[in-house]
């Protein structure tokens, strides 16, 4: 019975030990979370500055943008490239999986069409996970999903870009989590390329006060700044979807812990619930035996 009680101890101890772990573990997450949501709102003027522009630029040039090789759909619409952005560590319940569920969904959906798939995965999990699965990984890009930088953004989207104006691929989608709240990640996919297909081209440009656009002379010619716009807006869409899945992921760990620290808590009551009926059963055995020993000598 005494054994039985040491390892029950044992047991909350360890537990406790873990439940240590996952309250750092969530405090360190709701502090990395809070500097990636700071990023994220502000990121958000910058970006949609670049998205007006852009899509402003594209209807100055008119049928002349379709000259810029970014914006132009290629005829053949048969080579897909797919980038997935996961993270580069685990312990954050199902951040990472949902993401490669969802890129293999799709790419089942074109294969099915008759598409060739080609692999891009940003984070260790997403390329671990792609390796596991037998898919080759054409670009790998890990080490920095803690906390991107724009450097990291441009890199991906070189990739991307140089794959699409060499014809390597037909079309650049791009699935993330996308940050609504801690609690809640929403997985998006989007075009980055061909443009004439994302979502920059086929948005109204709103404006709350209801003044109409004021009209803008080009210098140079509408069509040269599209060429410089639009390499940005690939690279800014790019990290925004890395500054997105940075906050989910830190939104998702932080969950997770608290999940798991919740649940040591209960491991523990029913391990000390269970300790104590074994004390009291020792304390009811040894009191038998006293009773028992003074009938007997009675």
């Amino acid at each position: 019975m005494a054994q039985n009680q040491r390892d029950v101890k044992n047991r909350i101890g360890s537990v406790k030990n873990i439940q240590k772990i996952t309250r750092a573990m969530e405090m360190v997450a709701a502090a990395r979370l809070r500097r990636a949501e700071q990023r994220i709102t502000a990121l958000r003027p910058y970006a949609g500055a670049i998205r007006r522009m852009t899509r402003q630029a594209a209807e100055a040039a008119g049928t002349e943008a379709s000259r810029v090789p970014l914006l132009a759909a290629h005829d053949d619409d048969r080579r897909v490239a797919l980038l997935l952005v996961t993270g580069d560590r685990g312990l954050a319940g199902a951040f990472n999986s949902q993401i490669v569920r969802a890129g293999l969904r799709t790419a089942a959906e074109y294969e099915a069409e008759g598409r060739r798939l080609s692999w891009y995965a940003s984070g260790r999990r997403g390329v671990s996970s792609l390796t596991f699965r037998g898919q080759e990984v054409t670009g790998a890009y890990t080490g920095f999903t803690d906390r991107p930088a724009y450097a990291d953004a441009r890199a991906i989207a070189d990739d991307l870009i140089i794959a699409y104006s060499d014809d390597q691929v037909d079309r650049v989608e791009i699935i993330y989590n996308g940050y609504v709240s801690p609690l809640t990640q929403i997985v998006r996919r989007e075009t980055l390329l061909p443009l004439a297909q994302a979502d920059v081209l086929g948005e109204g440009d709103a404006r709350d006060d209801g003044v109409p656009h004021a009209l803008v002379d080009y210098e140079p010619d509408p069509e040269e700044i599209l060429k410089a716009l639009v390499p940005d807006y690939v690279e800014i869409s790019i990290y925004r979807a890395l500054l997105e899945s940075t906050a989910s992921e830190h939104g998702a760990r932080m969950t997770a812990m608290r999940s798991a620290s919740e649940n040591a808590g209960e491991i523990i009551s029913d391990l000390t619930l269970e300790m104590n009926r074994a004390r009291q059963a020792e304390i009811t055995q040894e009191i038998m035996e006293v009773v028992a020993g003074a009938e007997g000598v009675s």
